[in-house]
């Protein structure tokens, strides 16, 4: 198979924005995420799904199952992921774990009440930064970013706190797979798990397929055009040309 180009796939959220350049064209409406999924090739869980998030208000509070309860539960995999950040406002912050630990009794009332995100450990979240989320990690995003999100292929999320949102809360699922204390999520690149390995510039990888990210710029792979938001699939062995301006992420699975 050749080196291809994935296309987008684009979702309105109530958070999102209508300003996504230059990663994308501006839509109309609030658009939250963009998908970039192999899986229109064939590829499928081959290598990580990738995603872009443009923020202008909060993120739920939520949480996401390891894989043995995933599969238990909902027949599929968990959820580890990552988080590259693009763009920030002044002041743009991110939450992952807590300040101080908490019982699930703790946990279970301020979700109710609202107080979690005051016991979240909130980050400053700074363009060029990363952060890594495990199975378990109570987290939220918060307006005012953009950001390049690698991930396993599973879309099970457990909502704990929406700020008064109409969408439904997972207290139950939620409170049982979350580590209720705090977690150190500020990573240097390259960024290595089970489910993912996620590294800055290109190299070739004999071994399996992998795809690269455009994070900023413009640049050329093999004489074709690539630029901020253009997602590459190279299949095992590739080695296409890179050249120009365009600095990109390489993520694949171990």
């Amino acid at each position: 198979m050749p080196i291809r180009k994935l296309k987008p796939s684009f979702h309105e959220r109530p958070w999102g924005s209508t300003r996504l350049e230059p990663w994308f064209p501006n839509p109309a409406s609030r658009t939250g995420e963009a998908w970039l999924d192999a899986g229109e090739l064939d590829a499928g869980d081959a290598v990580p799904l990738v995603k872009f998030l443009f923020t202008t208000e909060k993120l739920s509070v939520q949480v996401h199952p390891n894989d043995e309860y995933a599969r238990l539960h909902h027949a599929c995999p968990g959820k580890m992921e990552m988080w590259h950040v693009l763009a920030a406002e002044p002041g743009a912050r991110i939450a992952a774990g807590f300040r101080e630990p908490l019982t699930r009794e703790q946990a279970a009332a301020a979700a109710e009440s609202g107080d979690i995100e005051h016991l979240l450990q909130w980050l400053d979240a700074k363009p060029g930064e990363t952060f890594f989320i495990p199975a378990g990690t109570v987290h939220a995003i918060g307006a005012g970013l953009t950001i390049c999100e690698i991930q396993q292929h599973s879309h099970i999320t457990y909502r704990l706190y929406d700020y008064g949102r109409p969408r439904e809360l997972h207290l139950k699922d939620g409170l049982t797979v979350a580590e209720l204390g705090p977690v150190a999520a500020r990573r240097t690149l390259p960024v290595e798990c089970d489910a993912f390995v996620t590294a800055s510039g290109f190299e070739p990888r004999e071994q399996g397929p992998q795809v690269l990210i455009g994070l900023r710029g413009h640049g050329t792979i093999d004489d074709q055009p690539f630029q901020a938001g253009d997602v590459w699939y190279l299949p095992p062995g590739a080695r296409p040309s890179v050249s120009g301006g365009v600095d990109v992420l390489r993520t694949y699975v171990p």
